[in-house]
């Protein structure tokens, strides 16, 4: 398996992750571009890797920019400036993660191509400018309001009582900036950045959003919450329900009234029944999302992990963005309402963890496990099967050690059937 997962390269900081390897990424990458902007999550080792990446940057005689601390698509947004950019954060993992996320100027991520070049001048060590051909280091300001301002652009006024809960990420600053210049009025949560994420842990679950939810119910308005990066967004309902980013994709097709969008394959079949066809369907992983949507001209992709794009502004998945846009399709609405109004399929998300030097034994077992299945199989990604009621994938993480398991059906014993034979299945390709 090479460094790079379905989101950039991440691991573990003094284990996967460590200067050495942020100096290679950085000659790497500057081997292949004149200007870099690079910016960086709140997290304790973000200043550690931003600059190995300088220092591998000026080393292969490129010119860095320092954005300081911002969101991944305010990042992306600055990326429009440069050569690329690189992000370095490990989005909604654990703090002990970090990782380097890597931009074109349109904001989609790197492509596989791209992404091959990187890892063979990481393997090779990239170019080593002379002493005369080395650039200073610069700072890169008002990321931040540029971002903010094109939003405002996209969406305009809107008004609304909302709940923002910032997880302690990098959003603490720019998202209730926002909606407050959008014209609503926001309580916040966790608008405070700290990179040991104390208010709750940086994914935006529901079992980690008691708060949020909580404070949701007491006022009777609706809420949205980041991860510790900002390419997220989930929302809350007026009754602090939890509402997931697979409802919000169904939300967004329905509101938006597309003809066609993109979602990678463990997105609900309730996307197909609102589009009226068989939307396109990729690779799990925002950077897939964003080449359909790049290679087929389509208005809109996204996510059930409750990452959206929306091609008119850029292709990088944009919590803020994403939160703001929802507001506005609302009108006024309710969100329990619009939600409600969708239809609806029992589903199941479940994962299983295993020992990474076992990668590729484990691959080729869940293979023969799951394609002895009785289906309709594809294998866009990993090993999903069509059974007619419903479906169910199965496949290995691209940024962790886990197997991923997934299934939904249009009745609910359908669903417990399907899923007790996929657990088995997984467990003993497993053990």
């Amino acid at each position: 398996m090479g460094l790079f997962g379905s989101s950039g390269i991440r691991g573990l900081i003094g284990k996967d992750i460590d200067a050495d390897l942020g100096v290679r990424i950085g000659r790497a990458v500057g081997s292949l571009s004149r200007a870099v902007v690079i910016g960086k999550d709140p997290r304790t080792s973000g200043d550690l890797v931003v600059s190995a990446l300088v220092a591998g940057i000026i080393e292969a005689g490129a010119e860095p920019y320092r954005a300081g601390m911002v969101p991944t698509p305010t990042l992306a947004c600055a990326a429009s400036h440069f050569d690329c950019g690189l992000m370095v954060t490990a989005s909604h993992n654990p703090p002990e993660y970090n990782g380097v996320k890597m931009w074109n100027p349109d904001g989609s991520a790197f492509d596989g191509e791209q992404t091959e070049n990187v890892e063979r001048l990481i393997a090779e060590g990239g170019r080593r400018a002379p002493w005369n051909e080395m650039m200073p280091e610069r700072l890169w300001e008002g990321a931040i309001d540029e971002h903010v301002h094109a939003i405002l652009e996209e969406v305009g006024p809107v008004e609304r009582r909302l709940v923002i809960d910032c997880g302690c990420g990098a959003t603490g600053p720019v998202s209730p900036r926002l909606f407050r210049e959008l014209g609503c009025d926001i309580v916040t949560l966790n608008a405070n950045p700290d990179g040991r994420f104390p208010g709750r842990p940086s994914e935006p679950s529901e079992g980690n959003l008691g708060d949020l939810m909580a404070l949701c119910r007491a006022k009777g308005v609706m809420g949205i919450a980041h991860d510790g990066d900002g390419d997220r967004m989930v929302a809350v309902d007026e009754e602090g329900r939890y509402v997931s980013g697979d409802r919000l994709l169904a939300l967004f097709a329905s509101l938006m009234k597309v003809k066609n969008m993109a979602a990678p394959v463990d997105a609900s079949m309730v996307l197909d029944d609102i589009v009226g066809r068989s939307i396109e369907r990729t690779r799990v992983g925002d950077m897939f999302v964003s080449e359909a949507l790049k290679k087929k001209g389509l208005p809109f992709g996204g996510e059930p992990s409750g990452t959206f794009i929306f091609p008119s502004v850029n292709y990088c998945p944009d919590g803020m963005l994403a939160g703001a846009c929802l507001i506005e399709l609302l009108d006024g609405r309710s969100l329990k309402d619009m939600v409600g109004s969708l239809p609806a399929y029992p589903s199941m998300r479940d994962s299983f963890s295993f020992d990474q030097s076992r990668r590729e034994e484990i691959g080729a077992r869940l293979s023969e496990e799951i394609s002895s299945i009785e289906g309709d199989l594809t294998t866009v990604d990993g090993y999903r099967v069509d059974l007619g009621y419903g479906w169910l994938l199965v496949r290995l993480s691209g940024t962790e050690p886990k197997v991923r398991l997934t299934a939904e059906a249009r009745q609910r014993e359908d669903l417990e059937k399907i899923t007790d034979m996929a657990r088995v299945r997984v467990r003993k390709a497993l053990d």
